[in-house]
């Protein structure tokens, strides 16, 4: 009896094999889809000229996604470039170079005070209120724990104070505490990240900026919330004063002086 041509075949090909194939191509070609899904914002990449960086996958193709909360649609990759011109120059002709700050870094936004340039919005949280708003004009909110900051006097490292704390901004869904908001000896106010501060039992440290360049802080368009973009710009400003007003920090030893020297 004459055994069929097919059972021939697998008699000759080992299917563990095969499979085993099978899935090294599976799975090569879910790690290009996700690589690939993965580049959808910010990208294409850019090399420090302004020229486009080349890349061993291709970027995706365009998808549509419908916002919640009525705000339209957000399409990516939109292969939108940033119109922003950075107050940089190349310290050498080749690249992998660093680029140094030709004016103010600190108020131009780059290096350590660079920022992002994300979406001129409010953060919304799942009912399409703004998340982060300031506890003046919300109800329920109190301080249950802790020295409540208001009303106290703000320090910078320069041992001055450009003015006093005024309100607490509260991410509201998240019930913590995102900013403080300083009401300046000159008229104004300015938002403060509460990482970047320490409450005393007398004053609210704010040892990255000088007192002067407290007045430079980003400002919000609005008093009840604040942007995303705004978020950006006033974090970058404040962290990047470590290092962009350093030189007016005194030194310990003369921060001790006039910290004794000071009337009580």
């Amino acid at each position: 009896m004459d055994t069929p041509y097919g059972w021939i075949f697998f008699a000759n090909v080992d299917l563990a094999q095969v499979a085993l194939y099978l899935f090294w191509l599976f799975f090569a070609g879910l790690i290009y889809y996700i690589q690939r899904e993965n580049m959808r914002e910010g990208y294409p990449l850019e090399n420090e000229d302004g020229s486009a960086a080349q890349s061993f996958f291709s970027l995706p193709e365009q998808k549509t996604f419908d916002l919640p909360h009525a705000r339209g649609t957000y399409t990516v990759p939109d292969y939108q470039r940033e119109a922003r011109e950075l107050a940089l120059a190349p310290t050498a002709g080749s690249g992998g170079f660093p680029y140094a700050p030709t004016g103010d870094a600190l108020r131009d936004g780059v290096g350590p005070a660079a920022w992002a340039a994300r979406r001129d919005e409010a953060e919304l949280d799942g009912h399409g209120h703004a998340k982060i708003q300031p506890m003046s004009k919300l109800g329920g909110f109190s301080v249950a724990a802790g020295r409540d900051p208001r009303g106290l006097p703000v320090k910078c490292h320069d041992l001055q104070s450009p003015g006093v704390v005024s309100d607490i901004w509260v991410d509201v869904p998240e019930q913590l505490v995102r900013y403080l908001e300083v009401t300046l000896t000159g008229g104004g106010t300015r938002l403060v990240p509460m990482p970047m501060v320490r409450i005393k039992s007398d004053a609210v440290i704010v040892n990255a900026l000088d007192s002067v360049s407290f007045v430079d802080i980003p400002t919000t368009a609005s008093d009840a919330q604040v942007t995303k973009l705004e978020e950006e710009k006033i974090s970058a400003f404040v962290a990047g004063g470590y290092m962009y007003t350093a030189d007016k920090r005194p030194s310990k030893l003369k921060a001790l002086g006039q910290v004794l020297s000071s009337p009580v």
